[in-house]
């Protein structure tokens, strides 16, 4: 016999998104809510980042990841949220029927009125990218090598390569070290780096750490055990410049290439994913394009700040009780457009007349240039600064007045001077 249960609101995930939706829901009204989180212990990857830099938009001061995450987690307990740990989510189907398991309650379906996706994402392992070599031992993903360190205890090498130079790499490159090994190199296929400028001179710069760019590894020496790779220049079609090779002695090569978002749960939703972001299509409520179904945090797109998520993650505990009472906006939406130079804005889909913030990655560096959005080809908004970024993502308000009367799709595009 099927163990059904009836809830207001599932909410798949306990990380910093799943946390903050919780609490903004609860706080909404919503008093009939489960979160479901697959881990022993609420937090997600927050609990294994040691390093402070957490909190700064949010709170005014600096945390490690386990404060912050320690903080949602106590507001969680006094709000009386149902966090079941140790719960991995089999499926979700269209009508919000959310199945699970656990070694406490076995196979439970819950039936739920409305369901918030914040599952995070993953790291891109060596696997996808097809680097030539032996499959040998020393190969760990940036944020498996953290867990290692800060959880376990343990050392994953002494003489480090870092392939990619993502914001966990950085980190892990200043960890690696304080550890007491010997980082050789970061090495970015990229002429940029996908990191925060912050993370590039407090972990590489501040360490004497070479950043090699437009460069990347061609081949991984070692049988049983890493003993080294070799690392190339590439072109502007990024591949390999004969006669640039450089050989690094090395027992461990972390990757950190990048991170996608776990959305296969979504897919069996039928969820419509967005290419651009590997992450659900959304409207300004952030309502994926299966009615009831929200999503929020890394499983929506990928951000540098937990800060952020957790800002995302309230509007979304916010909406999915707006939805319980019957009020999610109702209406045409007009479609939010990638222009050039830009890359994944979130949301997709929006409805005149609402206050709005656009948020997406440049696809290059750009300096003294401005982010302009048009609609009809005329503009209505416009925001300018020094330097954008890949490795920083860009958040830009537009105010109801400023597109009450717009008919037509959004374009979001950079300006260079």
């Amino acid at each position: 016999m099927e163990n059904i249960i009836r809830k207001q609101l599932v909410i798949i995930g306990g990380g910093p998104a799943g946390l903050a939706a919780g609490i903004a829901a609860r706080e909404a009204g919503v008093e009939d809510l489960v979160i479901l989180e697959r881990e022993h212990e609420a937090g997600g990857i927050l609990r294994q980042c040691i390093h402070n830099g957490f909190g700064l938009h949010r709170y005014g001061e600096e945390l490690t990841g386990p404060e912050y995450a320690a903080r949602d987690i106590a507001r969680a307990q006094e709000l009386g949220l149902d966090i079941r740990c140790d719960t991995t989510v089999l499926s979700v189907d269209g009508d919000r029927r959310v199945t699970c398991v656990s070694r406490a309650e076995g196979l439970q379906i819950f039936e739920a009125g409305a369901v918030i996706l914040a599952m995070g994402c993953r790291e891109r392992p060596r696997g996808a990218l097809g680097t030539p070599g032996t499959r040998c031992a020393g190969i760990y993903t940036a944020g498996a090598a953290q867990k290692f360190v800060n959880l376990e205890g343990l050392m994953p090498g002494r003489r480090c390569v870092i392939l990619g130079s993502g914001d966990i790499g950085l980190i892990m490159a200043r960890r690696m070290t304080l550890q007491g090994a010997k980082v050789l190199a970061c090495v970015e296929l990229m002429p940029y780096s996908s990191g925060l400028n912050r993370n590039i001179v407090q972990c590489l710069q501040d360490y004497d750490i070479p950043l090699y760019l437009s460069h990347t590894v061609i081949d991984i020496q070692g049988r049983e055990r890493l003993e080294g790779v070799t690392v190339a220049q590439v072109d502007e079609r990024r591949r390999p410049i004969p006669g640039t090779e450089i050989e690094f002695d090395c027992d461990t090569l972390l990757l950190s290439v990048g991170l996608i978002p776990e959305n296969e749960l979504s897919l069996r939703a039928g969820v419509a994913l967005s290419p651009a972001t590997a992450g659900a299509v959304v409207d300004d409520a952030l309502q994926t394009s299966v009615p009831g179904v929200f999503a929020c945090g890394n499983v929506l797109h990928v951000h540098d700040l937990v800060d952020f998520v957790s800002d995302e993650s309230f509007r979304a505990g916010r909406a999915a009780a707006a939805f319980l009472r019957g009020e999610h906006p109702q209406g045409e939406t007009v479609a939010v457009l990638d222009g050039e130079g830009v890359r994944g804005v979130v949301p997709q889909r929006v409805h005149p007349g609402q206050d709005l913030t656009l948020m997406f990655r440049p696809a290059g560096v750009y300096k003294n240039a401005s982010v302009v959005v048009e609609a009809d080809g005329v503009e209505i908004a416009r925001k300018r600064a020094l330097v954008f970024t890949p490795g920083e993502m860009v958040a830009l308000d537009l105010p109801a007045a400023k597109w009450a009367n717009v008919h037509g799709d959004l374009t979001v595009r950079m300006e260079a001077k």
